[in-house]
């Protein structure tokens, strides 16, 4: 115990924050009016803060083996500093490669994904309305402008993307995993398309079904709860999207997805895929044990990927980038802003968690990983461990290799003007 002891008060030296421990022999160390207390109830969790295992801290406070007393803005600059380096991989092995692969094709069959985003998005409706804008966008919002409220950030990023996709009156557009609606109902109310989304969770298939038919849009808007995978090729598209979706497919299944895409999509069709990407190309997950804390708490099944492989697989499916966008600092600002939402009703979110037929002990499970999620994810983005790619592309026509027209060109123009007009 003191060698335990001697290392905990190491590394409050080595930290230089104010932070206070609380051991499980009682001992207390470091400041005494700190922002931030560490209480452990169990002496194998403290070799944990000497070895940087930020993912087994969050472990242990999501287990209440460990509690955390403080602002989560001021928990996560702990946490920062606990991390020894940076957690994003600069480097993997051949082996490393070849497992990740192996493990991204056995983890994503259509009925392990399904099971997979009902995990994450079928805690409770009731939940995410907390902390979510009013239109329950769950993507990073847009600041067009830094005076924006997080609800009109969320629209303009609506906006940003269909100006993107430049949506026109009658057009058949699609929505791979659509959410809770928001860019569904955005492009077919101020846009006039005709749109379809598609979505594994059973919670927003039913939150849109009713949107749509509260809306008497049902003539030109639907849902399905639908794999990608399972989508007929019909007359095709004109346009799609896809917003918060591919970190869910896989490395495994990118090719597939991407050629689905381009059989879904009209001859000069645009799709724009909107995602979180990885900061390294090497990187799999996050290194210090936080991606799999995600994986077993929040996303399982996750991966994330540099968009240099994202723009590579696309490519191979024929599909031509035209405007590759990085929101990265967006994407820190729009998670700040869910996590305060949520810290300052954690109360209304255990009832919340409770209504979805949860016991109080996982209610109290839950909300402790999303806490941890939502604030350690915000200082991922903006410590540029993460990063937010728009990569907006076309299916090119004309060419032999897709028998498609001749002269069926994309319309999209030869400058960025018009996004932004």
């Amino acid at each position: 115990m003191e060698q335990l002891i001697r290392s905990a008060e190491s590394q409050l030296a080595r930290l230089n924050v104010p932070l206070t421990l609380r051991l499980p022999g009682g001992q207390v160390l470091g400041h005494g009016a700190a922002d931030v207390t560490l209480e452990f109830s169990r002496w194998p969790a403290v070799a944990l803060l000497a070895a940087g295992q930020i993912g087994k801290i969050a472990e242990g406070f999501v287990e209440d083996r460990i509690r955390i007393e403080g602002a989560m803005r001021d928990v996560m600059n702990v946490a920062a500093r606990l991390v020894p380096g940076s957690p994003v991989p600069e480097t993997s092995s051949l082996w490393q490669r070849i497992w990740r692969r192996t493990r991204s094709a056995a983890v994503h069959s259509i009925e392990r994904d399904a099971a997979q985003i009902q995990f994450h998005y079928d805690v409770s409706d009731d939940f995410y309305a907390l902390w979510l804008d009013p239109k329950r966008v769950y993507s990073c919002a847009y600041f067009a402008d830094p005076s924006m409220t997080l609800d009109q950030a969320q629209e303009a990023k609506l906006d940003h993307i269909c100006r993107k996709l430049m949506l026109q009156p009658g057009e058949r557009f699609l929505d791979i995993g659509s959410g809770w609606g928001a860019l569904l109902l955005w492009a077919a109310e101020h846009y006039g398309v005709d749109a379809t989304g598609i979505t594994l969770s059973k919670n927003q298939h039913a939150h849109v079904t009713r949107l749509i038919a509260d809306k008497g849009l049902q003539s030109r808007v639907r849902v399905d709860l639908c794999d990608y995978r399972d989508l007929p090729v019909g007359p095709g598209y004109d346009k799609i999207a896809s917003v918060g979706m591919i970190e869910h497919v896989g490395q495994a299944n990118l090719g597939a997805y991407f050629a689905k895409i381009h059989t879904l999509l009209t001859p000069g069709g645009l799709v724009l895929n909107h995602g979180i990407t990885a900061a390294s190309p090497q990187a799999g997950q996050l290194g210090a044990g936080i991606g799999d804390f995600i994986e077993k708490y929040i996303f399982p099944g996750g991966e994330l990927l540099h968009v240099s492989h994202l723009l590579r697989e696309g490519a191979a499916a024929g599909l031509e980038m035209l405007d590759t966008e990085n929101l990265r600092p967006h994407y820190g600002r729009t998670l700040w802003a869910w996590s305060d939402a949520l810290e300052s009703q954690l109360d209304a979110a255990l009832v919340a968690l409770r209504s979805n037929g949860s016991s109080q002990v996982q209610a109290e499970r839950m909300l402790r990983a999303y806490r941890l999620y939502l604030a350690g994810s915000a200082m991922s983005f903006e410590r540029g461990w993460l990063a937010l790619h728009q990569m907006l592309a076309a299916r090119p026509a004309g060419t032999n290799r897709y028998n498609d027209p001749p002269g069926a060109q994309s319309p999209y123009p030869f400058t960025r003007k018009y996004m932004y007009a």
